[in-house]
């Protein structure tokens, strides 16, 4: 659940589940816990790969929770932001067990949930009707077989394709992880301690108060996602992340291609302002 604080941005509620947080109401379900996405036609049944799982599950079912800036946990679940935000992410209620890990569906927080026996929270989506076994089984075998993404279009150029947290919204979560998600693969040799910039902001200056220090990593099975974790706790304040591109580092893809364009691009790259608040 939600509500409007200052600005009109939206809480990230800390009591929300990983999965659901909204009352369940069947939506996307039939009787017996099966999707109501029709098949046949070029979306065809639910199969096991991802782009199957999205069409007949996450938006027709999860989505009416999770989406917008306001989605539980920042777990967006719509067909830009699932992927990079499910696969080697860990979740934020157990951070040893990540939301998907690839080739191990047993320790995936997903499968936990859907099953309903997770170590935290209620079976989703919350108070059912639940998906049938037969259903779970189906997005097991998606990670059992690597947890592998949806075909992409080519020649889309390297950029943003998902950020959490959301542009303006507030966190009253500090596990809420920080994540963009990019269109291409990263290249890895370049991401150093310079590849982005995690601040707190002055509100009325829009000046930098502190610079956080913030831990970079690529999620296993995942490689267009990078992972920023800050070291030192959040205050209540604005915060701003960045990508740095100067000349000689910052964030690439695999085909070279620089985010901001051209390699004579330099300077910073906005990639999202969020506020963070401590719960009363």
């Amino acid at each position: 659940m939600h509500h409007t604080g200052r600005n009109g941005a939206s809480v990230l509620a800390l009591s929300v589940a990983l999965l659901g947080g909204c009352a369940g109401n069947g939506e996307g379900l039939d009787q017996n816990g099966r999707p109501l996405a029709p098949g046949g036609g070029s979306n065809g049944p639910l199969t096991a790969d991802f782009a199957s799982i999205q069409f007949h599950i996450l938006t027709p079912i999860c989505t009416a929770c999770h989406a917008g800036g306001a989605a539980p946990q920042g777990l967006r679940l719509d067909s830009t932001n699932s992927y990079s935000l499910l696969v080697g992410i860990p979740s934020t209620e157990v951070s040893s067990t990540l939301r998907v890990k690839p080739g191990d569906p047993n320790n995936s927080y997903i499968i936990q949930k859907l099953e309903g026996h997770a170590a935290v929270g209620a079976q989703m989506p919350f108070g059912g009707p639940y998906l049938e076994q037969a259903t779970i089984d189906i997005v097991r075998q998606w990670i059992a077989d690597g947890a592998l993404p949806a075909a992409s279009a080519a020649g889309v150029g390297f950029g943003v394709t998902s950020i959490s947290p959301a542009m303006h919204v507030i966190v009253t979560d500090a596990r809420v992880p920080l994540v963009v998600g990019f269109s291409e693969d990263l290249d890895q040799t370049r991401i150093d301690g310079g590849s982005v910039r995690l601040e707190e902001i002055d509100r009325a200056t829009g000046t930098t108060i502190r610079e956080m220090p913030v831990r970079l990593s690529v999620p296993a099975g995942n490689p267009k996602a990078l992972m920023v974790v800050p070291v030192a706790p959040f205050s209540d304040g604005l915060y701003r992340l960045t990508a740095l591109t100067p000349p000689a580092t910052g964030l690439s893809g695999i085909s070279g291609s620089r985010l901001g364009g051209s390699s004579a691009v330099s300077g910073p790259v906005l990639l999202t302002e969020f506020e963070f608040e401590t719960p009363p």
